[in-house]
Parts: C-alpha cells; structure tokens; sequence
C-alpha cells in the first residue's frame, strides 16, 4: 500500500477546479466576448472599429500590465489546468448523465482547439513579444506580427484574405464560443446556480442561444474585417480615414506616438505586398 502524501493538486482538487471554473468566466469569457464585439464594430464603420482600438490603447504603457494582469496570466492558468484535466492529471470525480456525454467530450476537445488557436491568433496578430530581434528575426519572416493597432481595420483585414486564414479562424472561433457556452452551462452547475434537472434544461436552452448569439457577432467581426479593404479602392481609402483619425487623436492627446503600433508601407522597391501575404 502506497503510504506517500498526496500530491500538490490532489490536495487542492477542490480549490483548483473552483479557480479554474471561475476564470472560465471572469474574466477569461467576459474579455473574449468584449474582444469579439469590438471587433464586429468594423460592421458598422472601419472608423468605429479604429476608435474602438484606439480607446484600448489609451492606457499607454500601463496596457501590458492590464493586459497579462486581467488577461494573459488568466487564460494561461485556464489552459494549464484545461490541459491537465483533458491529460487526466487531475483525477476525474464528477458522474456526467449519458445524454450530456457528447457536450462533456466536446466541452474538453474544443478547450484543446482553443488553446492552440489563442497561440496562433496571438502570434498571427501580434507576434506574442514585442521584442525588436525576435519581431524582425522570427515573427516577421513567418507570417507574424501583422495587426497594428493604430491601423487596426487595414492590417487586420488584410491577415483576413487568405481563405487558409478564413478557415482557421473560423474553427478557433466556433471552438472557443463552444467552450465558453457549454463551460457556463457546466460551471452553473459547479458552483449550485441550477441543480434540478428543469433548472439545469432550462439554462441549456439559454447558454445555447448565447452561443448562437456570440457565433453570428463572431461571423459580423470575421466577415465584416475582411469586407472592409476587399478591393484596392477600399483599403486605399480606408487607411486614408485611420490616418486622419490618428492624426487627430494624437493631436488632442488620446494616444501617444508609437512607430511600432503603425503601419509602415515598403520601401519603393518593393513589390506591393498582396492580401496573402499580409499573413
């Protein structure tokens, strides 16, 4: 008979599982739902998305510290101890009743889809470190890197062209709404929000619509994105309108001056880049 103490998570089974539910939804699934909507704001002008973007970055240089802070440190702790569970490095106690068998093994798989879709958005974006040597040595040469912010709607449009890029994002989103539907069903009943199988029938049919809902903002920032700068004349004049907005904005003091945060065209030598290669 093993006589050894328990492990570190077994002993805090209960105090793990609770956090990690909990990030699950704040402030992990509240930013992801920010995130999307802000980006669905390209539907209703690239001009509203470029403000949108712009108020973010208005924090300056306290935008790290909120950002991995409320942010990046949540969704890592989420993902760590997702991975573990899905690994089985936490022992599994709960009993799942046969018809939720499909949305519990759905629940873990898209978590694992999400996770390495997160990394990609990251890195395709925003190159993870902003660091020079690693942004012109590694991100850069593969594809990364491509969104600036005080030009939000042109360069992310423009990652967006590719049909590769479409697909990809698309499963990551639909993954990642999924996860976090089905997780709010799940963590309800976790912590005692609906406990009697009516309760919990009717708070499915709620998170459900919820998801729907999230997919078609989801679909609006997708699609929307890449509407906005389809054609030449459309991405010319919409980094003719980010230009005058930064301009202003910077003037009255909202943003401050950050060559890495803009767009640079290439040098005259070069050749125009194409939509594909903005990944």
């Amino acid at each position: 008979m093993d006589s050894s103490p328990p492990s570190f998570l077994n002993r805090y089974d209960f105090l793990i599982r609770r956090l990690h539910s909990l990030s699950g939804l704040i402030p992990v699934g509240a930013y992801m739902v920010v995130h999307l909507v802000v980006n669905a704001s390209v539907v209703n002008s690239p001009e509203t998305f470029q403000n949108n973007v712009l108020n973010i970055h208005k924090f300056g240089s306290l935008l790290p510290l909120i950002e991995w802070t409320f942010i990046f440190i949540p969704i890592l702790f989420h993902a760590i101890v997702g991975i573990m569970l899905v690994a089985g490095g936490l022992p599994n106690t709960h009993n799942y009743p046969f018809e939720a068998n499909y949305r519990y093994t759905l629940q873990r798989a898209t978590g694992v889809i999400a996770f390495f879709f997160i990394g990609f958005h990251v890195f395709h974006m925003h190159g993870w470190f902003h660091n020079s040597a690693w942004m012109n040595y590694v991100v850069q040469p593969l594809g990364g890197g491509v969104f600036k912010p005080y030009n939000a709607t042109s360069t992310g449009g423009l990652a967006l062209q590719s049909l590769v890029a479409v697909a990809i994002y698309a499963v990551g989103v639909v993954a990642c709404v999924y996860h976090l539907a089905n997780g709010i069903w799940t963590m309800g009943i976790t912590w005692g929000a609906w406990t009697s199988p009516a309760a919990q029938r009717r708070a499915l049919y709620v998170c459900g619509a919820f998801g729907f809902l999230l997919l078609a903002v989801s679909a609006a920032a997708l699609f929307g994105m890449r509407a906005a700068v389809d054609t030449p004349e459309k991405l010319e004049a919409v980094r003719q309108r980010e230009a005058e907005i930064y301009k202003y904005r910077s003037e009255v003091g909202d943003v401050l001056p950050d060559e890495h945060k803009m767009y640079h065209p290439p040098e005259a030598s070069d050749a125009q880049p194409s939509a594909a290669a903005a990944e």
